[in-house]
């Protein structure tokens, strides 16, 4: 381990999208019973009467927020306000983003929402929840980040970013450099790799859902063999129980005498660089024959079904992708922003180029992933010590 101590997590996605399919009835009916009492956070500029207003449904942390703080929100969206002379009240869900649309289906209190991903956006699709709007500003977003989550533009991306396998600096020197270019089968053909892995839990984290997907594909669309060869191996090398969540994993790689990799995002490496860690530790993806292979988290904004300010919803959505709000996304985010035009900072250069890695969701369609998911998480926990 580095002598140095690691500095905390990244203020990066605590989102309410980001749970496990296990945990969604369960999150609905908590997000009944909390709404019946009035248990949302929220914040909301105050605005001269009859004014109309925008309600946004999102995660807390959204744009370098905490705990649905107005703090930093105040200054990013008062520009549409007045501009379009609307209020916008943002409110942070007891539950997800998705259990909350789907438990007011029909009925929602929300004009949009704001941060769900690309395992989720094809659930709230396939549920009717969603309505589909294309906005022009999509001339500057990869027409690729639109297919993979929404062809039909039910959600349109803001955001995107690449899992990694995020290493320290002492396991990088103790390879020789080797895990730099790592392919999943290192992990099944060494047994030190395999138990200094540390993973989420799909069936209660969307990290975890995420790393079960990439695998999965990396497997049947890389290498053409069954996705469930690594689990059990690794699982006999000695993987160390997976972590219930992506936040507490990475507080525990980022502790003194943690374990020396864990599943996180490529874009770890920059916000190191940024609060002066850089070179602490880096991050990887899965290698095959001199290509990298990855997948891509995609966040969208969306305008929910049932809405009465359908043209002001369209303008908001729009203007989300354009050059100001874009702007905020990579330091506060830690994410790629969607528009093209967006200039990264220079701490982006810590990080690997995601020009350079090929994305594994080309190969499945968001509707056939979200269809699969459960059947694999099922699977998952099958082959996991002591069975499901």
């Amino acid at each position: 381990m580095s002598s140095h101590p690691l500095p905390p997590p990244p203020r990066r996605l605590r989102r309410p999208g980001r749970i496990g399919r296990a945990l969604l009835a369960l999150a609905i009916a908590v997000v009944v019973v909390v709404a019946a009492y009035g248990g949302y956070e929220y914040y909301a500029h105050l605005a001269p009467a009859g004014e109309s207003t925008l309600v946004i449904y999102t995660y807390p942390s959204l744009l370098g927020g905490t705990d649905c703080d107005p703090a930093v929100w105040d200054a990013v969206f008062a520009a549409f306000e007045a501009a379009h002379h609307v209020r916008i009240e943002l409110e942070c869900p007891a539950g997800t983003l998705l259990s909350t649309l789907v438990s007011q289906s029909g009925s929602s209190g929300a004009d949009l929402v704001i941060g769900l991903d690309e395992l989720t956006t094809p659930v709230a699709e396939a549920d009717n929840l969603l309505v589909p709007y294309e906005p022009p500003a999509l001339a500057n977003v990869s027409p690729t980040l639109v297919e993979e989550l929404s062809s039909d533009y039910a959600a349109v991306p803001y955001e995107y970013g690449y899992l990694g396998i995020d290493y320290n600096a002492s396991f990088a020197a103790a390879t020789q450099g080797a895990v730099v270019s790592a392919t999943f089968p290192d992990f099944t053909e060494n047994a030190t790799w395999a138990r200094g892995l540390l993973t989420e839990n799909p069936e209660y984290d969307i990290t975890g859902e995420e790393f079960l997907v990439w695998e999965i594909e990396y497997y049947e669309e890389v290498l053409h063999q069954s996705w469930t060869n690594f689990w059990s191996d690794v699982w006999a090398d000695g993987l160390p129980d997976p972590a219930t969540d992506w936040g507490t994993a990475f507080g525990e790689f980022t502790s003194p005498g943690g374990p020396p990799m864990v599943v996180s995002y490529t874009t770890d490496p920059a916000y190191a660089a940024a609060t002066g860690a850089g070179g602490q530790y880096n991050s990887t993806v899965s290698w095959w024959n001199g290509t990298a292979y990855g997948w891509r988290t995609i966040y969208g904004i969306g305008i929910v079904r049932g809405t009465t300010h359908l043209a002001l919803d369209e303008e908001f959505e729009n203007w989300f992708l354009e050059g100001p709000v874009q702007s905020e996304i990579p330091e506060n985010e830690w994410e790629y922003p969607a528009n093209t035009t967006t200039e990264l900072p220079s701490v982006f250069d810590a990080a690997p180029d995601p020009a350079d890695i090929v994305a594994l969701n080309g190969d499945v369609t968001p509707s056939e992933v979200a269809a699969d998911l459960p059947g694999w998480v099922s699977e998952w926990l099958s082959l996991a010590p002591g069975g499901a």
